[in-house]
């Protein structure tokens, strides 16, 4: 969805999927293999008569490999393979478009309301919490930054000496490689938005609060210019974030890593990156993906990933400031709250944790190099909610663990269940919008009672 604020041109949000590499006929595809054995010299002998190794990851007991794809049920069939897989590509691309062109002047805040950090309407609009994130490091793996990011974020709390761009993946297309410097010059604006609602960001000279303005985020483009890229590039992301805190790097600080991107086909590698980041103390959060009841994308619906869906407000559209002036109920309450149609549902054997604000939310977007911002719907604008509130809960506690983390959410939510709210659709006017039980996992994040109960231990 998009929708830009006044005087300022319209840009699109993303939802993620995945599409498969394997390709008819016997096509050379990318093989991600995870072991259930040691790395060996043996093994990769082995393997090479099978294919090409391109990536080794030892700490994982993995590996990446280009292989026919008529050879990919031969190299599941070793004895000590545990699991293998096609490349999978995600890619990103519009959720739905905005039938307006502007929109009243102002700063859009609801959603750091709806999320109990700031107290929207009241004077000065109060945050709510003490915590700012200070001490703790947010890596945002996505698409990188625009170039543009000082203007809107300044340099005091993006981590550019350790920002990194990753490319290739897919096996036929090559190794994962590594380019420093990309990561800064991003032109989807996908990552820019995202770490807009983790730090805030500068709006014409107005100060837009984040939910953890004082976390230093690490920008780590997985995702191309298009919004798309490789499970095995977003596994490469996943193991550099966690060997930055294996290897002391970051010193005693705390990390999390938000991943807003996705799909619906499972991968080897990447769980295993997953694994190997939260048994080293790397917490991560990720979407639960825009497919509605198709269901939930991964990593997001793998059981070791604090997940998060997209809520709404029911205040949305009904004035012409609403986002800047309105009100959210303190305390916020289930009759103020819907969860988006968009928002993946829990299906069996997967895992939806919390829901967060990512139904029209504002934040820096641009188009042919135009300074910007926009209203973006997707789980995408949520997952960072809760990725800044998990900095804030370390920064409380800063040994807490991924299951401790999610524990406190999902003890703390405002439960929410099935239910249907009255709202304002931009796109139809007054409508109702419905969702089951399975769309919401414990229910709304709430900030400061999570803060609270990783306090009070």
């Amino acid at each position: 969805m998009r929708r830009a604020l006044t005087g300022l041109a319209g840009a699109a949000a993303l939802t993620l999927a995945v599409v498969p590499t394997a390709q008819a006929g016997g096509k050379q595809i990318g093989v991600n293999v995870v072991l259930s054995s040691d790395l060996s010299a043996e093994v990769e002998a082995e393997l090479s008569s099978l294919g090409r190794i391109n990536e080794t990851y030892p700490e994982m007991d993995a590996l990446t490999m280009r292989v026919r794809e008529s050879d990919l049920d031969d190299v599941r069939a070793l004895p000590y393979v545990e699991a293998a897989n096609a490349d999978v590509e995600l890619i990103g691309k519009p959720v739905v478009t905005s039938p307006f062109t502007d929109t009243t002047d102002g700063i859009a805040t609801w959603n750091t309301d709806q999320a109990n950090v700031y107290d929207q309407g009241e004077d000065g609009d109060p945050r709510e919490v003490a915590e700012t994130g200070e001490g703790v490091y947010v890596a945002v793996l996505d698409t990188g930054l625009h170039s543009s990011w000082p203007h809107y974020f300044g340099t005091a709390h993006i981590a550019d000496e350790f920002g990194i761009s990753f490319g290739g993946g897919g096996g036929e297309r090559g190794h994962v490689s590594t380019q420093p410097n990309k990561w800064t010059v991003d032109q989807n604006g996908h990552g820019t938005h995202v770490t807009s609602t983790i730090l805030g960001y500068n709006q014409g000279g107005t100060a837009v609060a984040g939910v953890a303005p004082e976390a230093t985020v690490i920008p780590v483009k997985v995702l191309n210019q298009n919004g798309s890229g490789w499970s095995s590039v977003v596994a490469a992301g996943i193991d550099y974030v966690t060997d930055l805190k294996v290897s002391g790097a970051l010193g005693d600080s705390p990390v999390v890593i938000n991943m807003s991107l996705g799909g619906p086909e499972p991968d080897a590698l990447t769980q295993a990156a997953v694994e190997r980041a939260v048994a080293n103390d790397v917490l991560i959060v990720s979407s639960a993906g825009n497919s509605g009841e198709a269901g939930m994308g991964y990593p997001g619906a793998y059981p070791e990933v604090i997940s998060v869906a997209a809520s709404g407000w029911t205040g949305q559209w009904t004035s012409g400031t609403w986002w800047n002036t309105g009100d959210v109920a303190d305390p916020t309450t289930a009759e103020d709250t819907y969860i988006a149609e968009f928002s993946s549902r829990e299906l069996a054997g997967q895992d939806l944790d919390v829901a967060a604000p990512g139904s029209w939310v504002v934040g820096p977007y641009q188009t042919n190099s135009k300074l910007s911002y926009y209203y973006l719907s997707g789980t995408s604008m949520a997952s960072p909610h809760v990725a800044g509130a998990v900095s804030l809960m370390l920064q409380a506690d800063p040994d807490l663990t991924q299951a401790e983390a999610e524990a406190a959410l999902e003890a703390t939510a405002l439960p929410l269940g099935a239910g249907s709210r009255e709202l304002v659709d931009p796109t139809v006017g007054p409508t109702t919008i419905s969702w089951g039980a399975n769309a919401s996992g414990s229910g709304l994040m709430d900030v400061p009672a999570a803060i609270e109960a990783v306090s009070s231990r």
